[in-house]
């Protein structure tokens, strides 16, 4: 008695759930199951683990309806607000779905000045049938061809407008630009010296601790790994950059360009003992007072000594 009553009340739930009482409702291992089957098998999965097949289906159903946002029913600036945060690629990729918001030329432009941030061509009138896209290509193009030969690449840039061949602006191409492989750039601005010499004035160390300005120096304009004439000219302009931008610090503390030419050298010294495995003695803070002030004596005690503390806490200042 119990278990008809059981079955007519679920019949009655699942007509009411929309099954109907011909054909074939659900499946089971790939085997279509008749509909005065349903109750049983639905028992039969309940008693062995509490599951209702009904209910998962359901729910996958559901979820599978769901699928993804699409970003044409949002309003635009939520759209391009999403996109914003794809790279090129992905943003490829979301173009072939979504090919008006994907191809929209500001965040194409986004995309270009994130990772090469200046270019002659951004202050000039665009040429006819241009975009942002396509320079983006352009510029991962010169960009893989600087890596391979510095000359080619930069030729590459000036023969598409994307430079003037001028100094400063391949200087300011390179400063405000991270795709470039710092070795192919050494040896490219160790023959280009008016390019270096225009990427030395866009750095500003006003208000730097001197270790902290010579690390940010180092890291725009790679150190050679051997010592030579290329190093020797880094730290002159180096030096002469950094007197430009601190007169008054200077002045309080007496220190010409010759001075913190002689303190850079100390610091690269010292960032190398302290940092490599090879030397088991490690220069102590009084070590370092007393031979920086014997090559520069017009130099404080405690200057000197911070300048230790820095190095000895932070690290080293071409690493």
């Amino acid at each position: 008695m119990g278990q008809g009553l059981w079955r007519i009340a679920r019949n009655q739930q699942l007509q009411q759930q929309g099954y109907s009482g011909q054909g074939y409702l659900t499946r089971e291992h790939g085997r279509r199951i008749p509909a005065n089957n349903v109750s049983n098998t639905s028992h039969r999965k309940q008693a062995q683990g509490g599951i209702d097949i009904y209910h998962l289906l359901k729910t996958k159903k559901s979820k599978e309806q769901e699928g993804f946002i699409n970003l044409e029913m949002l309003p635009p600036e939520l759209s391009f607000t999403i996109l914003s945060y794809l790279n090129a690629t992905d943003l490829c990729l979301a173009s072939c779905v979504w090919q008006d918001l994907a191809n929209d030329e500001l965040l194409w432009q986004g995309l270009c000045k994130s990772t090469w941030g200046h270019c002659s061509i951004y202050n000039k009138n665009p040429p006819l049938g241009f975009s942002f896209r396509k320079l983006y290509m352009q510029l991962d193009e010169g960009s893989l061809t600087f890596n391979a030969n510095p000359d080619e690449g930069v030729n590459y840039f000036m023969s598409k407008g994307i430079l003037d061949d001028s100094p400063k602006e391949i200087a300011k191409f390179i400063f405000c630009t991270r795709t470039l492989n710092w070795k192919k750039l050494r040896i490219y601005l160790d023959e280009r010296r008016d390019v270096l010499d225009d990427l030395v004035t866009l750095h500003n160390f006003r208000n730097q601790f001197l270790p902290n300005a010579l690390r940010e120096f180092f890291r725009h304009i790679h150190a050679p790994e051997e010592r030579g004439e290329y190093l020797e000219t880094l730290i002159t302009k180096f030096s002469h950059r950094f007197c430009a931008c601190n007169p008054d610090l200077m002045r309080e503390l007496g220190l010409s360009p010759d001075a913190v030419y002689v303190l850079c050298y100390s610091l690269i010294l010292l960032s190398i003992d302290l940092t490599s495995p090879h030397v088991k003695n490690k220069m102590s803070k009084r070590e370092f007072i007393r031979n920086t002030r014997r090559a520069a004596q017009n130099i404080s005690e405690d200057f000197v000594g911070h300048l230790y503390d820095n190095i000895y806490l932070i690290g080293h200042v071409a690493a």
